[in-house]
């Protein structure tokens, strides 16, 4: 007969193994905890539904204030988990489920399902449920960890970062609404904050930012720590004198400078910015978080769409170091730089094949990153987005890319070319293919270059687009292209449609070579109320491994992907050669486009007054 007690006893064991019973900070409790916030979530928590949940261990540590570990054991083995996972009094892991979703109120929660009667055929699953979310999920695998473990574990998981990452655009939001009340320009906003995270790196001005005794103090000291903070490292005196008067403004804006109000506000604006950017950046390293700021303080200006300036999400970026597989060798080239995301994200990568080494990781940030942006706000925020991300600077330039490439292709001979170029908005813009085709000129021969832009580049028929495209052909080689989500770009309120093109450079396309077409439609983002399109359902990670596996593998996926030979008189898009399966539609597929179709007028007839309403016909 099945007996419980020694499914706890073997986990009792497997804790001391972990050490949990000898680290003070950690609390194991049985059946009922002390805690009064765990006890009242459990109140209705019970497995029948009708009295108070009595886990069989309930695990937390004086560490990790947020995280609850709660654990249900069976003896059977066929008891370990249902189909369904709602059958709670009679399977492990259901049961812990239960617990984990009356707990999720307050706290992220760990819920592990146990079931065996002899150790070394035990079964053990983990399920992570974040505080307020509705779903959890697997993560994990079947050994008992330590909380330590756990903790950074979960940490580092994509579902804490997507839970996190939304929450910091929640927030770029909320801050928004405060800087627009107070007055602050929208050009001036993202400036502001990253200023302060440059400050924030100042180990006094962090210190001592409480202690002036006026608002002219406080203010003089932050332009003093943002200016230090800028000097150092290997940058020229005149880029010096740019980016330190980008931040004059702080020490005349009125709200900023107020003796009634101005101390008290931006204090409390610091304390904020330290908790909730600097606590989002010391847990998540390496995400481009200013290109956000900018994005949203900037979404109602008009100023960067006028420009034709759209910032890459980074998921974007992040997908472009993998199809490119830069490690700690390759030297990146971004030619239309904007806030810095493609090189961040490259260096994330790079550092982590450093894999510690020191010198590699040094040589990375002083030579194998290269910059180049034509605006002189946005390069101040790309030089403060580096210098927050622990540098990377050195060779950021600011200038025309069409000047300049000859002396970075002689100096650095970069092998992987990253760019996102600013769409055209007039005629007399410069085309998206020179910057690619200025891009593909400073690579080493076979060096990769992957770029994003309008879909319209690769399927216009002028002489115009087909000359470029010609051009492509004749000294590089077209490897791939990707069509991407038709709102990817809608966090920036933009409606381009982009597509990726891989290109490899200073190979000519040989003839008879076929390109490799792929239709990237749906990267799993959704539009939440709030939030923008974020990665909701944590479906992206898996989503960009199969696109990543088989651009790699060149897999022809029937109505995903296909081999296609083309010139620069085709269509460079998967759309148009795949053959539609109408037997797949259904009428939901129809009522689906309908409507769709209606929702479009809509709000096209709507014209600017739909822009005052933002997310409101977005999913909930």
């Amino acid at each position: 007969m099945a007996n419980e007690a020694k499914t706890s006893i073997i986990f009792r064991e497997l804790l001391w193994m972990a050490n949990y019973y000898d680290d003070k900070d950690v609390i194991i409790e049985e059946q009922k905890s002390d805690n009064v916030k765990i006890d009242k979530l459990l109140k209705n928590a019970s497995k029948r539904g009708d009295k108070n949940g009595y886990p069989d261990f309930i695990l937390y540590s004086k560490k990790y204030p947020e995280l609850v570990i709660v654990v249900e054991a069976k003896a059977d083995m066929n008891k370990h988990i249902s189909k369904t996972r709602d059958h709670y009094a009679n399977y492990a892991v259901d049961g812990a489920l239960l617990y984990a979703s009356f707990l999720a109120k307050e706290f992220d929660v760990l819920a592990i399902g146990i079931s065996g009667e002899e150790k070394d055929k035990l079964q053990i699953s983990h399920y992570l449920h974040l505080r307020e979310e509705k779903v959890a999920y697997p993560i994990f695998d079947d050994k008992i960890l330590t909380i330590d473990e756990y903790f950074e574990g979960i940490q580092k998981s994509n579902y804490k970062f997507n839970q996190d990452y939304a929450q910091l655009i929640a927030y770029t939001k909320t801050l928004n609404e405060t800087l627009h009340e107070k007055k602050i320009k929208e050009s001036q906003r993202a400036l502001l904050i990253s200023g302060i995270l440059i400050a924030l790196k100042d180990k006094a001005f962090k210190a001592g930012y409480k202690k002036h005794e006026t608002v002219e103090q406080l203010v003089k000291s932050l332009y003093i720590s943002i200016e230090g903070q800028l000097a150092t490292g290997d940058i020229t005196q005149r880029k010096i004198e740019v980016l330190t008067h980008a931040f004059t403004f702080i020490k005349t804006n009125p709200t900023l400078t107020d003796k009634k109000e101005g101390k008290k506000f931006l204090e409390d604006l610091i304390d904020e910015i330290d908790d909730e950017i600097n606590g989002f950046m010391v847990t998540h390293k390496y995400v481009d978080t200013v290109s956000q700021f900018y994005i949203e303080f900037l979404r109602y200006a008009n100023n960067d769409k006028g420009l034709g300036i759209v910032l890459t999400p980074p998921h974007i970026t992040e997908l472009f170091a993998e199809l490119a597989e830069v490690d700690k060798n390759s030297v990146i080239l971004d030619n239309c730089c904007g806030t810095g995301g493609f090189l961040i994200s490259a260096m994330k990568k790079m550092l982590i094949d450093a894999k510690g080494d020191k010198a590699i990781e040094k040589r990375i940030k002083s030579e194998q990153l290269i910059g180049i942006e034509f605006q002189d706000d946005i390069y101040t925020l790309l030089i403060s987005n580096m210098i927050i991300h622990r540098d990377g600077r050195t060779n950021i330039y600011w200038g025309d890319c069409f000047q300049e490439m000859e002396h970075v292709r002689r100096t650095f001979k970069p092998t992987v070319g990253f760019l996102n170029p600013p769409y055209k908005t007039k005629a007399s813009d410069i085309e998206e293919f020179e910057f690619i085709l200025n891009n593909l000129e400073a690579l080493e021969t076979g060096g990769v270059c992957i770029a994003i832009i309008p879909i319209s580049c690769v399927i216009e028929k002028t002489t115009t687009a087909e000359n470029l495209r010609k051009r492509v052909l004749e000294k590089h080689t077209l490897e791939a292209v990707l069509s991407m989500p038709e709102e990817l770009f809608h966090n920036s309120k933009v409606n381009t449609v982009t597509c990726i093109v891989i290109i490899t450079a200073k190979k000519p396309h040989p003839k008879g070579k076929k390109t490799w077409f792929a239709y990237c439609r749906d990267d799993g983002f959704v539009k939440i109320k709030n939030k923008g399109r974020i990665d909701a359902k944590h479906t992206w990670e898996s989503i960009k491994e199969k696109w990543v596996n088989t651009y790699r593998n060149r897999e022809v996926i029937d109505g995903f992907s296909l081999m296609r030979e083309v010139n620069e008189k085709d269509e460079w898009c998967v759309e148009a050669y795949l053959e539609t399966d109408y037997s797949k539609f259904t009428l939901a597929d129809y009522e689906s486009t309908v409507k769709k179709y209606l929702m479009f007028h809509l709000m096209d007839m709507s014209g600017a007054a739909g822009n005052e309403k933002e997310d409101e016909n977005e999913e909930l």
